[in-house]
This record gives C-alpha cells, sequence and structure tokens, in this order.
C-alpha cells in the first residue's frame, strides 16, 4: 500500500529531472548558438553574405538532443550602449533547403553558395547598412561609430515526456499549445570588428 502512494510521486520526480534535463539542454544549445553567431556577425561586418553565414553558424550549434526545427525566428539586430535592438533583420525558419522565396541564399567572396532554411520576414537592418569602419561610417548611415551587432533567437522546446500532462500544463483538449513546452528566447551581442 505505501508503494502504490509513493510510486507516483516517484515516477513523476523522475519524468520531471529528465524533462528539465531537456529543457536545460536546449537553453544551452541556443545561448552557445547566440555567443558564436554574435561573434561571427561581429566578423561578417557589412559583406553580402554576412546572415548567410550568421544562419549557417545557429544551424551547426544547435544539435541533439536539442533540434534545429525548434527555431522559430532568428533576429540579427544593432544594439544600443544597453543591448536594446534599434534595428532588426528578421528570419522564421522554414526548413527548406531549397532557393526560393521561403530561404535565404548568399555567395560568399570565394564562390561558394550558400542556401538556409530560414525566410527574411522583416528588413530593417540589412548588411549593407552595417557600419564596421573605425573611421566611422558615411553620412546618412545610421550610425557615425562602429555598430554593436546582435543575434537573439526564439526556440520552441517541446515535451519530451508526459511529465507536461501529469500536471496539467499543456491542455488535454487538443487545445493550443498541445505538446508545446516554453519558449527559450536567448541574445547576445558584439562590437563589430572594426575596419580600418
Amino acid at each position: 500500500m505505501e508503494f502504490s502512494l509513493v510510486f507516483p510521486l516517484f515516477l513523476a520526480l523522475v519524468m520531471g529531472l529528465i524533462e528539465f534535463s531537456f529543457v536545460f539542454n536546449a537553453f544551452l544549445s541556443v545561448g552557445h548558438a547566440t555567443r558564436d553567431s554574435a561573434v561571427v556577425a561581429a566578423e561578417a561586418g557589412n559583406s553580402a553574405a554576412a546572415d548567410c553565414v550568421i544562419l549557417r553558424t545557429i544551424e551547426d550549434d544547435i544539435g541533439a538532443p536539442a533540434d534545429k526545427a525548434r527555431i522559430t525566428q532568428v533576429l540579427v539586430y544593432r544594439a544600443d550602449r544597453n543591448g536594446a535592438i534599434l534595428n532588426q533583420q528578421t528570419y522564421i525558419r522554414t526548413g527548406v533547403f531549397a532557393q526560393g522565396a521561403n530561404s535565404t541564399t548568399c555567395t560568399l567572396a570565394d564562390g561558394t553558395v550558400l542556401t538556409e532554411p530560414y525566410k527574411v520576414t522583416a528588413t530593417g537592418y540589412p548588411a549593407a547598412s552595417r557600419c564596421n569602419i573605425v573611421a566611422g561610417c558615411p553620412i546618412g548611415a545610421p550610425t557615425q561609430t562602429l555598430d554593436t551587432i546582435g543575434v537573439k533567437i526564439s526556440y520552441q522546446h517541446q515535451w519530451v515526456t508526459p511529465f507536461a500532462y501529469l500536471l496539467n500544463f499543456v491542455s488535454q483538449n487538443g487545445g493550443v499549445g498541445q505538446g508545446t513546452g516554453p519558449l527559450l528566447t536567448q541574445s547576445n551581442a558584439m562590437r563589430m570588428e572594426p575596419v580600418l
């Protein structure tokens, strides 16, 4: 009788620990991807292929057990001194690797063509408008100093165990959000590497 009282609680604790581990792994993966892609963004400067290289870095950094298909949005943005977003280039992940409207394609300096499964939805901070010149950018540019460029990733976690159903975190009647967990959002910003 004692076993039948304690076992469901023990089972819920084990599933909670497993679920926490998956969420924490996704959180760390997204954090690593934002740091790594912010470094790449700072080094890429205003080259035409900058955003493709940033998106490729994100795709490479999100690995199992996290799932890159769960990325919902990527922002490449210019930040002020406090890290607040001033201008942004917004991408949503489509999962389509073919060239077309549902992907982003760029040609690198060596002629390599990159196609990333992201579709641009807002173009408020295109690569050509980024300032990475120590002496300042031309008149009419958004700033006359080096930009602080950032990358923000939104990742929609999906529950792996039935733990959410046990605690009634997710609607069990087929409502909105069934099977989805927390939305994880991480961002990092760095000053662009200067060009003399």
